[in-house]
C-alpha cells in the first residue's frame, strides 16, 4: 500500500463575498478526495476551511485538521475529521502542516492565507522545499497578488523568476494534474 499524497489547502476562515468561493472550496475538497489524496488544512469548521474539509469527508477522503489551542473557541474545529492535531501556537501549526504536506493549494482567503502561502513561497525560493504551490484563481481573486509578484520581479527584488515557484489554475479539477505536473529546479 502506498502513502497518500498530502495536499495542504490554505484558505479563508470566512466564506467571502461570492458564492463561487464556497463552490470552489467544496469542489476542491471533492477533487482531492476523489484523487485519493489526503487533505491537510487548518482544522476549522467555519468558512472556506470548513467547506473544503466537509466536502472531502463527504467524498470519502481522509482529512487532517491542525489547529492551535487558542483558536479552538474562535474557529471551532470540525468534529468528524480523520485526525485532529492541536498545537500550542501558530508556528507549530504551520510546521506540522508543512511536514505532512506534499503540495500546497491556495483558495481565496485573507491575511492568514496570504501569510501561509508567502511563507511556503519564500521557503521554496530559498530551496527549503520543492513542493508544488498551486493557486486556484477563482473569478480572478488572486490577480492583484500576481501583479504584485510581477512588480517585485520587475523591480529586482527577486533573484530569479517568482513564476517558477507556483502554478495557477482557474478550475478546481485542474488542481491535482497541476500538482502532478509541477517541476521546479532547486534554488542555487
Amino acid at each position: 500500500m502506498h502513502k497518500l499524497i498530502g495536499v495542504c489547502v490554505f484558505c479563508g476562515s470566512s466564506e467571502g463575498s461570492d458564492p463561487a468561493y464556497t463552490e470552489a472550496a467544496r469542489g476542491l475538497g471533492r477533487h482531492i478526495a476523489e484523487s485519493r489524496a489526503r487533505l491537510i488544512y487548518g482544522g476549522a469548521s467555519i468558512g472556506l476551511m470548513g467547506e473544503v474539509a466537509r466536502a472531502a469527508l463527504e467524498a470519502g477522503g481522509e482529512v487532517v485538521g491542525i489547529i492551535p489551542q487558542f483558536l479552538r473557541a474562535r474557529e471551532i474545529e470540525l468534529g468528524s475529521l480523520t485526525e485532529l492535531v492541536i498545537t500550542p501556537d501558530m508556528h507549530e501549526r504551520k510546521t506540522r502542516m508543512h511536514g505532512l504536506s506534499d503540495a500546497f493549494v491556495i483558495l481565496p482567503g485573507g491575511l492568514g492565507t496570504l501569510e501561509e502561502v508567502l511563507e511556503a513561497m519564500t521557503w521554496a525560493q530559498l530551496g527549503l522545499h520543492k513542493k508544488p504551490i498551486v493557486f486556484v484563481n477563482t473569478k480572478g481573486f488572486w490577480d492583484p497578488l500576481f501583479a504584485t509578484f510581477d512588480r517585485v520581479h520587475t523591480h529586482n527584488f527577486a533573484r530569479y523568476g517568482l513564476k517558477e515557484l507556483y502554478t495557477v489554475v482557474n478550475r478546481v479539477e485542474d488542481t491535482m494534474p497541476a500538482i502532478h505536473n509541477f517541476h521546479r529546479q532547486a534554488a542555487e
